[in-house]
């Protein structure tokens, strides 16, 4: 699987995890010089706290555009560290 934005790969793994449609990266298959931390957080009733990183690609950003848990409840253990996309990320094989 791939993340895509602004005609750049963020992150690829053969070895992601689903988790209500979305599709969970390792932390060591993302590309880190396109993210940037972000203050913003979101909390999930079975999955606990999530962090937010921006994107920055060529000039252009993406706020709080990934998000990881890292320190999911027990029910999303198997989400640790890794990290999902919205906001105009493509995810695609």
């Amino acid at each position: 699987m791939k993340a895509i934005w602004n005609g750049k790969t963020l992150a690829e793994s053969n070895n992601t995890v689903v988790v209500e449609n979305n599709h969970y990266f390792p932390a060591d298959s993302i590309n880190e010089e396109f993210f940037t931390d972000s203050d913003h957080k979101t909390t999930c009733p079975w999955k606990g706290l999530a962090s937010y990183k921006s994107i920055q690609v060529d000039g252009k950003t993406n706020e709080n555009a990934a998000w990881y848990y890292a320190e999911p409840k027990d029910a999303a253990k198997e989400i640790k560290g890794h990290f999902a996309f919205w906001k105009g990320v493509e995810v695609t094989d």
